[in-house]
């Protein structure tokens, strides 16, 4: 198997096609990688989509300086000043409402989200998660992996539901595991991955309308 293989094939390159564009918002909580990936597909042609704002609750986070750099909004929303999770999320919807956002991407983002979020956005909420769901939900999923003993691993873009890690899969990639491996080592190869699927499938979404 070559390092790294796509359960669900990507579309075909689309750059000169009329597609009105995904109008996005982003929730992020650190180094922002997969904003910065969705963000050059944009710019490449390959994802007809805008960035409207970037939401991150984490002061800490580098993706502020990434958002800095690429001239996107960006608003910190500390989860830690708000009393309920469902008060963070009505924040959110209240700051994606405002910068006109049709579809949410967590890219990163380590909070788990209410109906409060959801219903406002159903179905249009999209997550990547380090895993080939259904396998190895939840937190650490690449140490889940690898205490698992299991050859291939992975990632998964998927729409978000109320249970975790449950949405519709829109796109994986496997990835496999080596003998050798470690969190740290199998989560640099899945993320690559995770670069590559990500944008495709927002990218089919926009050709989905």
């Amino acid at each position: 198997m070559s390092p790294s293989a796509l359960i669900s094939p990507l579309p075909p390159s689309l750059d000169q096609m009329a597609v009105a564009p995904l109008q996005l918002g982003v929730l992020a909580s650190g180094s922002g990688s997969n904003f910065e990936a969705i963000l050059t597909a944009i710019v490449q042609g390959h994802l007809q989509a805008t960035v409207k704002v970037l939401i991150y609750n984490n002061p800490e986070a580098k993706v502020a300086d990434r958002a800095d750099r690429w001239g996107i909004p960006k608003v910190l929303l500390d989860h830690r000043t708000f009393g309920q999770r469902e008060d963070l999320d009505h924040a959110i919807v209240s700051v994606f409402q405002t910068h006109g956002v049709d579809w949410v991407v967590m890219a990163g983002w380590m909070r788990i989200v209410t109906p409060e979020l959801i219903n406002a956005y159903p179905q249009r909420i999209v997550n990547i998660h380090p895993s080939l769901l259904p396998a190895f939900k939840g937190i650490r999923a690449i140490e889940q992996a690898l205490t698992a003993g299991v050859a291939i691993a992975g990632c998964t873009v998927h729409l978000v539901e109320p249970e975790v890690d449950s949405g519709r899969i829109l796109m994986q990639a496997a990835v496999p595991v080596l003998p050798e491996d470690t969190p740290a080592t199998l989560q640099a190869r899945i993320q690559v991955q995770e670069h590559h699927i990500f944008p495709a499938a927002l990218q089919r979404l926009a050709l989905d309308g």
